[in-house]
């Protein structure tokens, strides 16, 4: 490795992880070669150790390396892998992984239902607050904060039917008179959404690690949305530079929808960290459904809004009915609080990580 010098505007461990990626895509480390260590990675890059560590992290959690306790750093990453994944291996469903996702166990899910009903009786009949209710933003706040180290209070959250309906809702809250930018290719109702509502969204290139440079610096939007975790259909998902990228891209007066469709389903070690959880500005927007981690039956999704925003969402469309049952909410909230969310999560995560890379 040669010495990294700081990049103007990027993080150094940011710059480290792009040179160690860039060596193992090429090829000059090979699947299961173990890494130098920590410590030879600082000599011969002039970088400090901890800079070291966050890059290993951040290629540990994308699956380009995995850890050995006491040994060291090893490749995992080979062509047809992870985000690499040739685009015919995706089925047709939005973003659907094989074997994520509409697999549930009935049984649990039968058990929370009645449970749910035992315990609230004839008030799972009664109209839920417009944001949603407490039981299930309470259960969402501490689950982001144990999964995604994204730390919000359970007032930020917003409940509404699957995620059609909250880009609406947020179209209306950041307006239709701003200039909207999607991925292209990107899920087609995204598109259709905004053009429902009178917007006009520009189209903007993915490249291999997610929104090309030119296309981005080039584009006069004020509103980004962005599915930076295998966008549908082209199978692509933003690297941690990109994701940089793109929050340095949402400056004073500009806005970012991160639509984090089934990023909990990643084979790495855990999800990449979110932009909501990196922006220093407060002007990422999080969205995030049930659909496929539980049932698409359950048509449960949710938005955090930043406490920078809360004020003006609550005066522009805080008097909007939520459109999830009482009773639904009630549920997931149960599957959360129990833990079968989870360990469903957990089970079918190991699953893929073996089905991708025979590892366990």
């Amino acid at each position: 490795m040669t010495e990294v010098k700081k990049e103007e505007g990027k993080p150094l461990y940011v710059t480290l992880y792009e040179a160690l990626r860039g060596e193992i895509a090429a090829g000059r480390f090979s699947p299961g070669v173990r890494l130098p260590s920590k410590r030879t990675l600082a000599a011969e890059t002039g970088v400090s150790l901890v800079t070291v560590e966050h890059a290993l992290e951040l290629l540990e959690e994308e699956g380009y390396l995995y850890a050995k306790e006491r040994s060291g750093h090893y490749v995992s990453f080979a062509e047809g892998r992870f985000f690499n994944a040739p685009r015919e291996a995706l089925p047709s469903p939005r973003g659907h992984l094989p074997g994520a996702g509409s697999d549930f166990p009935f049984s649990v899910m039968a058990k929370a239902m009645r449970g749910v009903i035992s315990d609230y009786g004839e008030d799972i009949l009664v109209k839920s607050p417009n944001s949603g209710l407490p039981e299930l933003k309470k259960a969402i706040a501490d689950y982001l904060a144990r999964s995604r180290r994204m730390d919000v209070a359970p007032e930020q959250l917003v409940i509404g039917s699957g995620a059609e309906y909250l880009y609406s809702l947020l179209a209306l809250f950041l307006g239709r008179e701003k200039v909207y930018a999607i991925e292209n290719p990107s899920y087609e109702k995204i598109e259709a959404v905004y053009t429902s509502l009178g917007i006009s969204p520009r189209l903007l290139t993915l490249g291999e690690h997610g929104i090309e440079s030119e296309a981005l610096e080039g584009c006069d939007a004020e509103v980004l949305h962005i599915t930076p975790y295998r966008s549908y259909p082209s199978g692509v998902s933003a690297d941690a530079a990109k994701r940089e990228e793109y929050l340095r891209w949402a400056k004073e007066g500009r806005y970012i929808v991160e639509d984090d469709f089934e990023s909990e389903f990643t084979p790495a070690s855990r999800p990449e960290r979110t932009l909501f959880s990196a922006s220093r500005l407060g002007n990422v927007i999080y969205v995030n459904t049930f659909s496929k981690t539980v049932a698409p039956a359950l048509r449960v999704g949710y938005a955090v809004i930043p406490p920078e925003l809360l004020p003006r969402f609550r005066e522009a469309v805080g008097f909007y009915s939520c459109t999830v049952p009482t009773f639904e909410q009630l549920v997931i909230a149960r599957l959360l609080v129990s833990g079968s969310f989870e360990r469903h999560l957990n089970k079918t995560r190991r699953r893929l990580k073996k089905d991708l890379t025979g590892q366990v």
